[in-house]
């Protein structure tokens, strides 16, 4: 019988409960109308520290939904956020979203291992069977990390938004537990 992997611990980063704390930093990415408009389909404008801290802790008491707060392996620097939300405990699904706050962080690859560790968090911890992730059509960098990590996609939202004056895709996919296990050469 082999030995339980670590979880939530990566060789760059680690995963950790988000605090209340953390609403200053997270509040300061946006101030950034790039990371909002990767991150969210609302309006890009700043959040104040007291809309987020109420987000977080909205976040905290959500049954259906588990964040977590990405970290260095050597500091207790917050650089991003993975989180597991809508949650259909009886069907065994989700959707994860990952966020890399300051712009000097991303494309570093941190948010694909916080996204190898959600989705082992998920699928082995959790024991869920499908994770969905919606990405809009512009955001080049995230669909080459999803599909790099095995997701597949299944189709689009047309013209789900608009940003300066032009209509985006949403565009979605999927991951189920064989195939993940499969991507990681377990099967």
């Amino acid at each position: 019988m082999s030995k339980p992997t670590v979880l939530l611990l990566g060789s760059r980063v680690r995963l950790t409960a988000i605090e209340q704390d953390d609403a200053a930093t997270i509040a300061r990415w946006g101030a950034d109308s790039e990371f909002l408009r990767f991150y969210d389909t609302r309006p890009a404008y700043p959040p104040s520290e007291a809309e987020v801290a109420d987000r977080l802790d909205k976040l905290i008491k959500d049954k259906r939904t588990i964040a977590f707060g990405i970290r260095p392996l050597d500091s207790d620097e917050l650089i991003g956020t993975v989180e597991l939300d809508g949650i259909i405990w009886a069907h065994g699904v989700c959707g994860i979203a990952i966020a890399i706050g300051d712009r000097q962080n991303r494309g570093k690859g941190y948010g694909s291992e916080a996204v190898e560790l959600a989705l082992a968090f998920a699928f082995n911890e959790l024991n869920l069977h499908r994770i969905t992730a919606t990405v809009f059509s512009y955001n080049e960098r995230s669909m080459a990390m999803i599909e790099r990590l095995g997701f597949r996609r299944e189709g689009a939202f047309r013209e789900f938004l608009q940003r300066d004056g032009e209509r985006y895709d949403m565009l979605l996919y999927g991951l189920l537990r064989p195939e993940w296990r499969r991507h990681r050469g377990q099967d």
